[in-house]
């Protein structure tokens, strides 16, 4: 598992990594034109890349409503097409999130693609969403990555967003069971919903607990940066797009503004 020393030396101090949000896939309902996908993809990858984020997160959120499980085989074949676009032109690290909740998939991906890291949703524990009832199977995802690309690493969700625990849960024995039962390299702490921030206390109760790579994973932005001492790195989305809206395309210039930022805080 990643230590806090392992993971700067990996990605860099305090790496911001900036979200793909790809467009709607063959098989979602949204879904036009796999070329627009990619088109869309590339772009915002450049401007990521050009704003100085340290890497990228490519995930399917535009196939929404998702599904809790599994996803389809066109889905599969999809992001692994658009991040192969990507990665003819762009070389940085890169993750891989696919929604709601298939860290077997991510996986498949990533052995296809050299990603170096996976996001998980919910990798241990239970949560219920708008998908329904998801359970995290660390053992699952775990072997799997044994066999087919022990490299990749784990970041898994701290009750994530847009869901809440089937029962009553202890943040950071939740956090503790994570890391030390569910073995993730890092641990992503979100505001409730896309585009809000996490709990700057709740992020420090768990500093204090683990000694782990803590990264932000919604809501990051210029203004609040230097909020968030105790995060070792960020995931950043909506914030990084024209007019903070989440589904419009990615400006450099406002990329650059939350990773300068950041790294000062």
């Amino acid at each position: 598992m990643l230590t806090r020393t392992s993971f700067a030396e990996h990605f860099s101090r305090r790496p911001v990594f900036g979200m793909v949000h790809l467009r709607p896939l063959p098989g979602s309902p949204g879904f036009v034109s796999l070329d627009e996908v990619v088109r869309a993809a590339v772009a915002d990858a450049r401007a990521i890349v050009a704003g100085g984020a340290d890497g990228l997160v490519v995930e399917n959120f535009g196939d929404r409503p998702f599904t809790r499980g599994r996803v389809a085989a066109e889905t599969v074949a999809a992001m692994t097409r658009v991040i192969s676009e990507i990665t003819r032109e762009l070389t940085v690290p890169f993750g891989i999130n696919v929604l709601r909740n298939d860290p077997l998939s991510a996986l498949a991906i990533a052995a296809a693609t050299g990603a170096d890291f996976i996001r998980v949703n919910v990798h241990t524990g239970v949560m219920v969403t708008d998908q329904g009832i998801i359970e995290g199977d660390a053992y699952a995802t775990l072997r799997l990555r044994a066999t087919l690309c022990p490299d990749v690493l784990i970041f898994g969700d701290h009750l994530v967003k847009h869901a809440t625990p089937l029962a009553d849960v202890d943040p950071v024995q939740a956090a503790k069971d994570l890391r030390l039962r569910g073995l993730a390299d890092a641990i992503i702490v979100s505001g409730p919903e896309t585009g809000v921030s996490a709990d700057p206390l709740q992020l420090a109760a768990l500093r204090a607990a683990l000694d782990v790579p803590l990264l932000l994973g919604s809501g990051l932005t210029s203004e609040n940066a230097t909020m968030f001492p105790d995060a070792d790195g960020a995931i950043t989305g909506t914030a990084m797009k024209h007019d903070a809206h989440v589904d419009a395309p990615v400006e450099a210039a406002r990329v650059a503004a939350i990773v300068s930022a950041f790294k000062l805080g």
